[in-house]
């Protein structure tokens, strides 16, 4: 039999969590010394040890464990426990992914700061241009908010495209404004270029209007990194003289499997002062 101590340092735990164990009913000592106190531990209890830990790391309650380690819980109700916290697991990580990703946006943006871009922007004039279109409210224009309404409604899109037999001719277009609702709430329009009759049903088509002037820049890799694109543009916007008017447009170039190859090109409508 091995000491509280021993037991301890063989399952990789301290001796205070055994204690607590042992007060709640969870893994109780296999022997305790009438007159000392002294727990000892069989090298068979590691297992039931290695359970707890096991199962407490997943995220379940101890009341949890308990049931599961003296087996009141049965096979298949375990199986979805289990499958259900690994679900929540999985979304924690997505979004701690997708929090790291934004902070390291803003990183750049910080070490970007005082660096103009010089041939990076360019003045151009955006023809008119047809387009099928969904749109979706977003809670505000972070990252965080447009991603995951933007996406979905470029997948409807395609969808409902195939099923009406209508062909993209260009790339897709993301545009941006200001909900009706207000509340920093954004409208999101997801549309693609085509050659159609306008139509208004499951989706829309119409004809983005010509922006005489617009300021443009490339940017490279995933949308929920294009803050420093976005911030060099408007310093250079500022730096010129010039201003800007609404969201910039987003224009799919190349959107590849691996999101670190997008190509994307940023369009700032300017006004004429």
């Amino acid at each position: 039999m091995f000491t509280i101590g021993d037991f301890a340092r063989h399952g990789r735990v301290s001796v205070r969590m055994l204690r607590h164990y042992d007060a709640t009913g969870l893994l109780r000592p296999a022997h305790v010394d009438p007159a000392s106190g002294y727990r000892h531990y069989t090298a068979s209890q590691l297992a039931r040890l290695n359970r707890i830990i096991a199962l407490k790391d997943l995220g379940f309650t101890l009341q949890q464990v308990r049931d599961i380690v003296d087996e009141k819980v049965g096979i298949e109700e375990l199986r979805g426990m289990l499958r259900l916290r690994r679900a929540e697991l999985e979304t924690a990580v997505a979004a701690a992914g997708a929090r790291l990703v934004q902070v390291e946006a803003r990183l750049r943006a910080i070490e970007s700061e005082g660096h103009m871009p010089t041939d990076d922007v360019v003045i151009k004039s955006l023809p008119p241009v047809r387009v099928a279109e969904l749109t979706a409210t977003a809670a505000s224009f972070s990252p965080e908010d447009i991603g995951p309404v933007v996406g979905p409604l470029y997948d409807e899109l395609f969808r409902c495209l195939r099923s009406a037999g209508v062909t993209p001719t260009g790339p897709g277009i993301a545009s941006y404004e200001d909900a009706p609702e207000g509340g920093g709430k954004i409208t999101v329009h997801a549309a693609v270029q085509v050659s159609a009759p306008l139509r208004d049903d499951a989706f829309r088509i119409l004809d983005l209007p010509a922006i005489d002037r617009a300021a443009t820049i490339v940017h490279r890799g995933p949308m929920d990194a294009v803050l420093p694109t976005v911030q060099a543009l408007a310093r250079w916007i500022d730096a010129n003289g010039h201003r800007s008017t609404g969201y910039p447009r987003e224009i799919n170039l190349e959107c590849p499997e691996n999101r670190d190859d997008w190509v994307t090109e940023l369009q700032a409508p300017l006004t004429r002062d």
